[in-house]
């Protein structure tokens, strides 16, 4: 298996975090826990499925993943390769004119967000590309094609820092005070433009951080209290929400 991670030209660097080519020469089913960021997934070979109470449901070859508040459980066909294109938690805003939040917990295919012409454009030339650094220019070069002239929403911007600075412990209300905004006005811009709302979008980057955690010696207790979780049931509930595993059992395969 083949999971290898680009970075982006100067000019995409704010809206894009990093390109992973994946591929697959065995038919494989595996688990994406949810991230901070939409992701974009062109299959140049193969196909990909999603699966949900053992139901397949096959994914168009270019399509786009909003935030997700839970695992998904995906599967790909033997011999398969994907080019991912990670956003930044504001990146998508500057390339497609829905809100961010519409697309929460949603896949969807590429050309309900972008021109199909420009889509299918995309995808038949990375089907007669023969390298991945080629694969990535093609793509870079639609992305640069549909940036939008629009400013960054930098109250958004320095939330998400804040967000990220107490690992997704700060209660939302401490958030608002700090950004001398109130609560409506807030989660409607940080929804529109991250794709979830501020508490979902905290909770995401806390599990994130406690999974870094689970790779230490800490022990399960030190990693609930260090990142601010009531008690341990508050602690395995949430972490089963997002892993479909308990903390204990997840730890034990690292």
């Amino acid at each position: 298996m083949k999971f290898e991670k680009h970075f982006p030209a100067e000019r995409l660097k704010p809206y894009i975090k990093y390109f992973v080519v994946s591929e697959n020469e065995f038919e494989n089913e595996y688990k994406v826990f949810p991230s901070s960021g939409l992701v974009i997934g062109f299959q140049y070979k193969g196909q990909l499925a999603t699966i949900n109470n053992s139901i397949e449901n096959k994914l168009n070859s270019a399509g786009i993943t909003g935030i997700t508040d839970g695992y998904k459980i995906f599967k790909n066909v033997a011999d398969t390769g994907t080019i991912l294109v990670y956003f930044t938690e504001i990146g998508f805003t500057h390339f497609a004119s829905h809100p961010a939040n519409e697309l929460f917990n949603l896949s969807l295919s590429l050309d309900d967000i972008f021109d199909k012409s420009d889509v299918d454009e995309v995808e038949e030339k990375l089907t007669i590309a023969t390298a991945d650094k080629q694969r990535i220019k093609i793509i870079e070069q639609f992305l640069v094609s549909q940036l939008k002239d629009i400013k960054t929403d930098k109250l958004i911007v320095e939330a998400v820092k804040l967000i990220y600075q107490t690992n997704g412990t700060i209660r939302i209300k401490e958030l608002n005070e700090k950004l001398f905004i109130s609560q409506s006005p807030f989660e409607k811009r940080f929804r529109k433009v991250v794709g979830t709302t501020a508490k979902k979008f905290a909770s995401i980057v806390r599990f994130n951080t406690v999974l870094d955690n689970l790779s230490n010696t800490k022990s399960l207790t030190e990693i609930c209290y260090e990142n601010n979780f009531f008690d341990q049931a508050h602690f395995i509930k949430d972490f089963k929400q997002f892993t479909g595993d308990t903390p204990e059992n997840f730890k034990r395969f690292l």
